[in-house]
């Protein structure tokens, strides 16, 4: 990873903001700039240097992990050194924090630190984070660990399969899955693994519970795992037994649907383009109503991270963003089926990192 790059590219937009210095403690953010992973710390950034500050218990692991800045080891609290060292570094009469990740309480206890003519206009309330698009542009390396998390939670629904019958409860199902992920490699769990069966299927975040599986229903399947840091999604539908007839066609128009989804994604659209392109197919076979969440996320060290592919969204999609397109109907005490792909923007179009079947598997 090319932590020089990033703190460079930050610093030119810390620049363009006015500011001389920022304060990262948002621990997200802190990786992403030096490739620090413990649990606390605080980055401060001017326009000429870098200072990680973290405990006692990070002395070896800081000095292994971070090159691209100072480190210093403190006793009290990381934020508040830093933001005291900010201070105190000259031409830096003005520092930025992120407000969406900064308490009102964190940032009372950073002012009572300071000096006390610097506690009304010392830190200043960014106007919109710098840090978050950056890292929603992948660079090679990231790429690379997402297509390998990716590519390890396909294997995973590969052996889940051989795995699955009915009489199981889903918590045996989601327990085999995530001991698996374990002897693959995996940190843990991007998220609380999913399974739900038969009518809990209508519940779109239907954690696993102590439900069995149905001799016949549908099972979503909704996991992924966290390699160096980098967390995979992916989701799929199977059934269990011979599906009706209006149960196939419920899962062919959500398929048609994630499809068109994934065929919308390319740099330059937008992500209200790409829903409205998956959104639109259920709208036609009358499942509209049943689609009750956005068609997708960003993603990379975290679950969840911008852009939103949902309706009203008019962020446009730039190559190296990573996606999920995820579409989904829920009919309630009936079942639910969702089909979800990760797909990495390209300059012509989408490539998709999930690549296990979509077809309906019937067990």
């Amino acid at each position: 990873m090319d932590h020089f790059r990033r703190i460079g590219q930050l610093r030119r937009r810390l620049t363009k903001a006015g500011l001389q210095g920022l304060l990262v403690t948002y621990l997200p953010d802190l990786r992403y700039l030096s490739g620090f992973t413990g649990s606390s710390a605080a980055l401060a950034i001017t326009r000429r240097t870098a200072r990680l500050f973290t405990d006692g218990r990070y002395i070896a692991q800081a000095a292994e992990e971070v090159s691209v800045a100072e480190v210093q080891i403190v006793s009290s609290s990381p934020a508040v050194a830093a933001v005291q060292w900010l201070a105190a570094q000259p031409g830096v009469e003005c520092a930025g924090f992120d407000p969406t990740q900064t308490t009102v309480a964190n940032l009372a206890r950073y002012k009572a630190a300071l000096p006390s003519h610097l506690r009304r206009n010392f830190l200043a309330a960014l106007a919109a984070p710098l840090v978050a698009p950056l890292r929603q542009i992948k660079d090679d390396d990231e790429l690379a660990l997402l297509s390998q998390a990716a590519l390890a939670g396909c294997k995973l629904f590969e052996g889940i399969l051989e795995f699955i019958r009915p009489g199981l409860a889903e918590f045996e199902v989601a327990a085999e899955l995530e001991h698996q992920a374990r002897l693959l490699g995996a940190e843990g769990m991007s998220f609380g693994t999913i399974v739900a069966s038969g009518p809990r299927s209508a519940l779109p975040h239907g954690h696993a519970s102590a439900a069995k599986l149905p001799r016949r229903g549908f099972v979503t399947l909704d996991f992924g795992v966290i390699l160096k840091g980098y967390c995979s999604d992916m989701t799929r539908t199977v059934y269990l037994g011979k599906p009706k007839a209006d149960e196939r066609a419920a899962y062919e128009a959500v398929l048609e649907a994630q499809q068109a989804g994934v065929a919308a994604v390319s740099a330059g659209a937008s992500c209200a383009e790409v829903d409205e392109a998956a959104r639109g197919v259920l709208r036609r076979a009358g499942l509209a109503e049943a689609f009750t969440h956005s068609t997708g996320h960003g993603l990379g060290l975290e679950i969840h991270e911008a852009p939103r592919i949902g309706a009203n969204e008019s962020t446009r999609l730039q190559a190296g963003m990573v996606i999920t397109i995820e579409p989904g109907i829920y009919l309630a005490d009936r079942f639910g089926i969702r089909i979800e792909d990760m797909v990495a923007v390209t300059q012509n179009g989408g490539q998709v990192l999930t690549p296990a079947p979509k077809a309906l598997i019937e067990l």
